[in-house]
């Protein structure tokens, strides 16, 4: 029969194991998070491809940044887009 303490000792090493992997896997998510707004800042020809395959995603990106107080990001790649068709 297994006493309480047994059952936490049983525990402890699962419980330390998950909340490792779950830090793990939130830090890959910002890392990764960081690196796709990063390439986004930076490249409007990838914004472009991001309107064509996940224009949602493109659509927090302009919402995230002109709540920061940079507009015209929007104006910018819908024009050129317009004009090199």
């Amino acid at each position: 029969m297994c006493t309480r303490r047994g059952i936490v000792r049983i525990m402890e090493p699962l419980a330390k194991k998950i909340f490792k992997g779950v830090l793990v896997a939130e830090l890959v998510g910002i890392f990764g998070t960081y690196c796709l707004f990063n390439k986004m800042n930076t490249s409007q020809d990838f914004r472009q491809t991001m309107s064509k395959k996940f224009p949602f995603i493109l659509e927090v990106y302009y919402k995230s940044v002109e709540h920061s107080g940079m507009y015209g990001i929007r104006i910018q790649d819908q024009e050129k887009w317009l004009n090199s068709k």
